[in-house]
């Protein structure tokens, strides 16, 4: 029954994140007791709920039960000789590390001394767990730096390319993984095994994971009539032989060349030419998941040639195209090769492709500015505004078969990374984009419907809030038709994503249209008036909502100081004070205060007191107020005494 009990809890930590977070100090100390177990079967079940929870914890969660933790896991790992536990164990020890972060550094050395341990392991039953071994080194790495855990980089190296020589498969996947992770976390210093990996990687990414192969005749059984494969000629039947291990496999090369271009700098540069052309061989696999690992690695490979040719940064000037490309002729072809490979993949049939492909191309145009869009932008476009009305090749069946109702919450979530594409080209094009609005912003509002569910609603309302803030006055024409009733219904919504999306989008409409809109003040500000109610203690929207909302009256202020009625909107805004959840909001907000009292602002004199505080808690230890700020908070705090 225990183990039942502690599988189900294992389950839902797995499956309902990140609501089952705010359960952990009831659960977690259960659990740890659970590792006491004399069953086998429940000391491994307990291991694994461990490991589902601190996979998503932040280190304020899992730190109270760090020190106890590590060394009970340390000590099962020694006691048991039991392979399962043993393997459970280690994972829990590695989601343990990647939920302390840096706390995990005082445990490092005695961690990676029980995993050097384990990675010697040649015994072919034992390749598991060898491989969880170094799988736990790596999330060490991640969790603990670059510094922390130089140490033991070399030997973790060496570990990981003696498996290769294994035939194993899954020791090949957990050497991938961890090549990704440390080049990740090594940068510049991963470049000196460059030399020797990157050729087994290409030939891994090129390698045929299937082949047709002529089937036995009683292969066929009593259904072959039946069978109206088209892999078959005059010769006859033919089957499709998927080796799925190797597919895996490939899958896990292609991250590993992708963190390697990405983080090792112009040092990848000479092995651009042989990655490109494997990776364009790969983007025309048959298997989703090759391509879609593929859409994800194409935008590294421009890494490596902003690093050698523009010393790691391109300055570009959104919406400038006159003139010279601030690109060299090398980063510039290879853009153009990128771009070419994510916009085919744009048009894939796998709705996931066709998502990531969008991400690579937001990635792409927004490091290296709108001379890269410009020669692909009305393909780039055109196959965006597909997406969006559902007219894409990813979405035929939709159009057979219309719209299946759904209220799940991730409904068509490859739907967001389009519209954060969508809100790249603002940024991108910035006034060029204004031409292209009246197609685009009819798709973008059909999700915002009130019968679509909370995500949509949220995605469609943060597009609207990114152009705004890209395009500025350029929206000025669409105020009252799309984004002045558009937030009034998202600061109305009863999803707190959808709010705060809305409040953010009510302060950049304010900020980018100014005394156009002041007409509109009192509508807005009796709209956002409730969400300084909502109980920032019910989750991290909740207390985001009320940031957004504090932002966008602090942006509302700065516009049209004229137009806000202070003595009855200060007051409210001030008790919002400080930001609890969005930090990205530090800037607006205390721009805005400081702002007011430089004018002397008769009303921000009269809350000195509330003034005080909020700069007194701002710049106190262990805010999360970005230095620069703080020492603007400090300079005015003698002024409120």
């Amino acid at each position: 029954v225990r183990e039942c009990a502690c599988f189900a809890l294992g389950q839902i930590s797995e499956h309902c994140q990140p609501e089952i977070l705010s359960y952990s100090s009831q659960i977690l100390p259960i659990v740890f007791a659970l590792l006491d177990d004399t069953t086998v079967a429940v000391q491994a079940t307990s291991c694994y709920v461990l490991e589902m929870f601190c996979e998503r914890l932040e280190p304020e969660g899992v730190r109270p039960l760090l020190d106890p933790l590590v060394r009970k896991l340390a000590a099962m790992l020694e006691g048991t000789t039991k392979r399962s536990v043993q393997e459970m164990a280690v994972a829990a020890l590695a989601a343990t590390a990647v939920a302390a972060e840096e706390e995990f550094t005082p445990y490092v050395a005695g961690v990676a001394a029980l995993m050097t341990k384990l990675m010697a392991l040649t015994d072919e039953k034992m390749y598991t767990l060898r491989g969880r071994a170094l799988e736990c080194m790596g999330h060490m790495a991640i969790a603990v730096g670059r510094d922390a855990f130089r140490p033991y980089f070399s030997s973790t190296m060496q570990c990981a390319c003696e498996g290769l020589t294994f035939d194993s498969t899954d020791l090949h996947e957990f050497a991938y993984a961890v090549f990704a992770n440390l080049a990740k976390v090594m940068g510049e210093e991963f470049s000196p095994v460059l030399g020797e990996l990157v050729p087994h990687l290409v030939t891994v990414i090129g390698a045929d994971e299937g082949q047709l192969e002529q089937a036995e005749e009683d292969e066929k059984g009593q259904f072959g009539a039946l069978d109206d494969s088209d892999d078959e000629d005059e010769g006859g039947q033919y089957v499709l032989h998927v080796r799925t291990a190797l597919l895996e496999a490939k899958k896990g090369a292609i991250t590993a060349i992708g963190e390697m271009a990405a983080h090792t700098g112009a040092s990848f540069v000479p092995y651009l030419e042989e990655t490109m052309a494997v990776l364009k061989k790969a983007a025309n696999n048959w298997h989703p998941l090759i391509k879609v690992e593929v859409a994800e690695a194409l935008p590294s490979m421009v890494v490596p040639s902003v690093a050698a040719h523009h010393g790691g940064e391109i300055t570009w000037e959104k919406g400038d195209i006159s003139g010279q490309s601030p690109m060299s002729p090398h980063t510039a072809a290879v853009v153009s090769a990128v771009l070419a490979e994510l916009i085919a993949l744009m048009k894939d049939d796998d709705k996931e492709t066709a998502g990531k492909a969008c991400e690579g191309i937001q990635s792409v145009i927004e490091l290296c500015g709108p001379h890269a869009l410009s020669p692909v932008a009305s393909d780039c476009l055109e196959n965006t505004h597909a997406l969006l009305t559902k007219t894409a090749p990813c979405q035929r069946g939709e159009e057979m078969y219309g719209d299946i109702p759904d209220d799940d919450d991730d409904h068509d979530s490859f739907m967001t990374s389009v519209c954060d594409l969508v809100g790249a080209y603002g940024r991108v094009m910035g006034s060029h984009f204004v031409q292209y609005l009246p197609q685009f912003l009819p798709p973008v509002c059909s999700f915002a419907k009130s019968s679509r569910p909370p995500s949509d609603r949220s995605m469609s309302m943060g597009c609207l809030g990114e152009l705004a803030q890209e395009l500025e006055g350029g929206i000025s024409e669409y105020w009252q038709s799309v984004f002045f009733p558009a937030i009034l219904a998202g600061l109305a919504d009863a999803d707190d994503n959808v709010k705060r999306n809305a409040a953010f989008c009510t302060g950049v409409c304010c900020e980018g249209l100014g005394e156009n809109i002041a007409s509109d003040y009192p509508q807005l500000l009796q709209a956002i008036s409730p969400l300084f109610s909502v109980d920032p203690t019910a989750g991290d929207s909740s207390a985001a909502c009320i940031d957004n909302a504090a932002a966008g009256v602090s942006r509302m202020i700065m516009a049209s100081p004229g137009n806000v009625p202070m003595p009855q909107v200060l007051p409210v805004l001030l008790k919002a004070l400080p930001l609890k959840n969005d930090m990205t909001e530090n800037e607006t907000v205390y721009k805005c205060l400081l702002g007011l009292l430089q004018m002397n602002q008769p009303d921000a004199i009269a809350n000195k007191a509330e003034f005080r505080r909020i700069f007194a808690e701002a710049i106190a230890e262990g805010s999360k107020v970005d230095d620069e700020t703080k020492e603007k908070l400090k300079l005015a705090l003698p002024a409120l005494n």
